[in-house]
């Protein structure tokens, strides 16, 4: 099964983590399984981009985005040509590395 490494997050995940997923599991709902509290305001529907990601490592081995989070990437703080909305990404066949951003759109966020 891949590796998935998440970078230390001052908040959500300060340590940094790895843990391996399965090959076409959701990335956001992977995180949170294993206790990385990533936000998902519209509920994993791709209608905001508060589960926003950078792919450090590994970004070839995923999916192509579609126009839908595309465009939703075009509102994410800090986005680059190396980010995916957690959310609408399946693990892919290879390790990746994930870069949670410091901020994000929602404002208000729930615990």
């Amino acid at each position: 099964m891949p590796k998935v490494t998440v970078l230390p997050h001052e908040t959500l995940c300060p340590e940094g983590l790895v843990f391996e997923a399965a090959t076409g599991e959701n990335l956001a709902r992977a995180l949170l399984a294993h206790g990385v509290k990533i936000e998902h305001a519209c509920e994993f529907s791709c209608a905001c981009a508060t589960c926003h990601v950078i792919i450090r490592e590994g970004f070839d081995s995923l999916e192509e985005p579609d126009d839908n989070e595309l465009d939703h990437l075009d509102t994410a703080w800090g986005a680059s040509v190396l980010s995916r909305l957690s959310c609408q990404t399946k693990v892919g066949e290879g390790d990746i590395t994930v870069e949670i951003p410091k901020y994000s759109r929602n404002h208000a966020r729930e615990e």
